[in-house]
């Protein structure tokens, strides 16, 4: 009965053996695929990051009529995990931190890092909630400039209750309540001068 025992350890050993052997072979096929892809997903990422902080520095400068601003890793030696940081330096102004910029400064800042990604991979459509409201009417006049630049390629649904920013609309939506509980939703659709294209903004 040995022999007969021995045999079949042996074709059960053999077998685990063979599953052991095809484990191991899938476990380093699966490690090197994911090497594969963090060094591909490394390079894409880097590449688009340096596209986008030239974007960035273009679209800033152009907003603030001057000045630098560009986005950092916090970890360059580790891209895939590490954060961001946005550092703005508006004209005459050292370099500084998001957070200690202006109202106005920090709205601007964000819009041109918005735009940038735009930019790099443009968006069919975009929302944009109250943007507006913390900048003057220089800063403002230098935004709807930069969003008639991007017009053909992005459709802008914005909320504002800036009467210039309106003004450079195609259509204007509004809600009033004329009666107590009762709202009523009108539309305005405006004209433009004869030869001047429409602005891609709802």
């Amino acid at each position: 009965m040995a022999e007969e025992e021995y045999l079949e350890q042996k074709k059960r050993f053999d077998f685990l053996f063979e599953q052991r052997r095809d484990l191991r072979d899938s476990i380093a096929s699966t490690e090197e695929a994911i090497r594969k892809i963090d060094e591909e997903s490394k390079t894409q990422f880097l590449k688009a990051l340096e596209e986008v902080n030239k974007n960035f520095q273009e679209i800033f400068a152009a907003l603030f009529k001057g000045g630098n601003a560009e986005v950092k890793l916090l970890e360059p030696d580790n891209p895939l995990e590490s954060g961001v940081e946005i550092v703005a330096q508006p004209p005459g102004k050292r370099v500084q931190n998001l957070n200690l910029l202006s109202g106005g400064e920090k709205s601007l800042t964000s819009l041109s890092f918005l735009f940038a990604l735009f930019r790099y991979r443009p968006s069919p459509f975009c929302f944009l909630d109250e943007v507006d409201a913390a900048l003057d009417d220089v800063n403002l006049a230098r935004f709807l400039d930069l969003l008639k630049t991007i017009k053909h390629q992005t459709q802008f649904i914005l909320i504002t209750h800036n009467y210039k920013t309106m003004e450079v609309a195609d259509y204007i939506y509004g809600t009033t309540m004329s009666e107590p509980n009762m709202t009523k939703l009108l539309s305005v659709k405006l004209d433009k001068k004869s030869g001047e294209e429409p602005n891609n903004l709802l």
